[in-house]
């Protein structure tokens, strides 16, 4: 699959097609400071989203396993980091990060032998299945303080990263949750373009062809499922860390459909889709909150069926597309 921007790139110089990470990047690192502290606790909340649609986009994306319950693997992690926090009293940041993730993954790594024993619409209900399984646990077992959630995590401070002096502040929070998504936008890069990753889009595209190439079919697929319940693990706990509580819809199905529609809307497959996506649904939902907060839902399925009508490819590929092409038209004068 021919990566998005890649249309008449040859044609205009680095610089220009280097332009827009510069300016997003510049954005990033710069514009928090200058806003107030609700609007710092956004900026991250877009981040965390964009590690869990990346999640998902390795899953459904590069690999075409359409699924229901990423947000499963994004409550395991999230529980597990608040578990360790309220009721075991850790109030390490390695720790309780690392548990979240490596439980998480866990979780993803034995599920992946159920759901993928069958394809299409079946390990799409298969995985639908799982996540209300998840749900249904953290609503009835007393240990996970349901169906409230957990809400002693507001009352403890954040969990220390071990460096002596240092106090948390939302613009200090959005930094360390920026580093993380600077580390999983490289890890999605590196995959999508790694011999793995290739063979996983060799497998979305044709999988019987690559079976009949000498690939194991069913290990790749696997793997990609266990690395996208890892980014979902990830993603869940950072949103504990900065929502300071979590509860049994976090593993429900809508929570599921964020990444799916944010995926989509962005674009499918491709490097900065996730991200696209997940600023274009947090920010709308965050204004549609202030502006008409009973009609969020109508929204979202709105944006969603747009991005499919008119939009296939995603927001940032006809984004990519265009860029180019004024690059290359630039350059030819």
């Amino acid at each position: 699959m021919t990566s998005a921007g890649t249309t008449g790139s040859h044609k205009a110089p680095w610089i220009w097609r280097a332009l827009p990470l510069v300016l997003a990047a510049a954005v990033l690192v710069a514009m928090p400071g200058l806003l107030p502290t609700f609007m710092q606790r956004m900026m991250s909340k877009f981040l965390i989203f964009a590690i869990f649609s990346i999640s998902y986009n390795v899953v459904a994306g590069y690999t075409g396993l359409i699924s229901l319950g990423q947000a499963a693997y994004f409550g395991v992690g999230g529980y597990a980091a608040a578990v360790l926090m309220v009721r075991y009293g850790i109030d390490s940041l390695w720790v309780t990060a690392l548990a979240g993730v490596t439980l998480g993954t866990i979780a993803a790594a034995a599920v992946g032998p159920i759901v993928l024993r069958v394809s299409g619409m079946y390990f799409l209900i298969l995985t639908f299945a799982i996540g209300r399984l998840g749900y249904s646990l953290t609503w009835n077992l007393p240990f996970f303080n349901v169906p409230e959630g957990i809400q002693g995590i507001a009352g403890l401070p954040r969990p220390n990263p071990g460096i002596p002096g240092f106090q948390w502040t939302e613009l200090s929070f959005y930094f360390f949750v920026l580093l993380v998504f600077a580390l999983a936008m490289f890890l999605q890069y590196r995959l999508s373009r790694s011999p793995f990753g290739h063979s996983l889009q060799g497998i979305r595209e044709g999988e019987m062809r690559m079976e009949a190439l000498g690939y194991n079919v069913w290990l790749h697929k696997y793997l990609a499922f266990v690395i996208g319940g890892a980014f979902a693990a990830l993603a869940g706990v950072l949103y504990v860390f900065m929502n300071r509580f979590i509860e049994p819809a976090d593993l429900d199905i809508m929570r599921s459909f964020y990444p799916m529609a944010m995926v989509i809307i962005g674009g499918t497959a491709t490097l900065w889709g996730p991200v696209v996506g997940a600023a274009a649904i947090v920010f709308v939902e965050y204004f549609s909150s202030i502006l008409v907060p009973q009609r969020w839902p109508l929204i979202l399925g709105s944006l969603f069926i747009l991005a499919i009508m008119f939009a296939r490819k995603g927001l940032a590929v006809y984004a990519s597309d265009f860029w180019s092409k004024a690059g290359a038209k630039l350059w030819k004068r």
